[in-house]
């Protein structure tokens, strides 16, 4: 190899990277900058949010204003109460239709699959979803917001657990039926252990839409039951948010303090679930 194409090769293998970290550092790192000192000002500081060091830091002083005066609490166990029951029921139905969709083939199979995943790409009609749960007598009540949620996600689960359950040796399956066991018995026993990696993935990801969601909760259930979003929209609407950005931004960092943990902590399962397709 010439030397000066060795120099030119080693110099891109160096430049490659920090490249890559200086964009990363500028997209991600500049705005968590601004949320973050924004929220550490006071009143004055902050209406007009730059990037500048406040000149006295009181970030938990804003913290507990707009935990007590923002009614957190209440809009918190709101968020959780429509969010952990959509997510455990569009990851059950998802991954049951996903493992039967996988192991059978035949046209009407797969046109229902085809239409399964459209609504990845079909946004929901709002004014029939509101006009439909008020036929149903749903309108306004959790039980209609959770419907809505599986409904809208539904398709995101069973299109990633589809291509991964066919990654999966049917052989596992044969063995579990000649032993005696039931089609339930081999999903909750073989197949759904081995699909873990893929549903933390979607997992949080459903959770990352359902926790930020505040234009379907608007229409759905808006002023009957507060979500953490809806709260923010309805607080920073009102006197005590106007134009205190500095509480704004705060709200925004407490509200995302939940998931960001979560991430934390399984974005080992998370990334695994993204590349086990890949490897399998």
């Amino acid at each position: 190899m010439p030397e000066g194409h060795g120099r030119r090769f080693h110099l891109g293998r160096v430049v490659q990277p920090v490249a890559a970290v200086l964009t990363a550092v500028l997209l991600l790192g500049i705005p968590f900058w601004l949320v973050i000192v924004t929220a550490s000002k006071n009143q004055a500081e902050a209406l007009n949010p730059n990037l500048s060091l406040p000149t006295e830091w009181q970030l938990f002083e804003n913290f507990a204003t707009v935990f007590t005066d923002g009614k957190m609490l209440p809009a918190f166990f709101g968020s959780l109460l429509v969010m952990v029951p959509s997510v455990l029921g569009v990851l059950v139905l998802g991954a049951m239709a996903a493992w039967v969709l996988a192991r059978r083939s035949s046209r009407a199979l797969a046109i229902v699959y085809a239409l399964a995943i459209s609504g990845i790409v079909l946004p929901p009609a709002v004014v029939t979803i509101v006009l439909l749960l008020r036929q149903l007598g749903l309108a306004g009540t959790p039980i209609g917001m959770i419907c809505v949620y599986m409904g809208m996600y539904l398709s995101t689960v069973i299109f990633f657990v589809t291509g991964f359950v066919r990654t999966i040796p049917p052989e596992l399956e044969e063995a579990a039926r000649v032993d005696g066991a039931s089609p339930v018995r081999v999903f909750v026993t073989i197949i759904l252990p081995l699909l873990m990696p893929v549903l933390a993935t979607a997992t949080i990801l459903i959770c990352l839409y359902i926790w930020n969601d505040v234009f379907y909760a608007l229409f759905v259930v808006g002023g009957r039951l507060d979500t953490l979003p809806l709260n923010l929209y309805q607080v920073a609407s009102s006197g005590l948010y106007l134009q205190n950005w500095h509480l704004i931004f705060a709200y925004i960092i407490l509200m995302s303090l939940p998931l960001l943990i979560t991430f934390m902590i399984a974005q080992r399962k998370i990334i695994s679930g993204i590349t086990s397709g890949a490897v399998k």
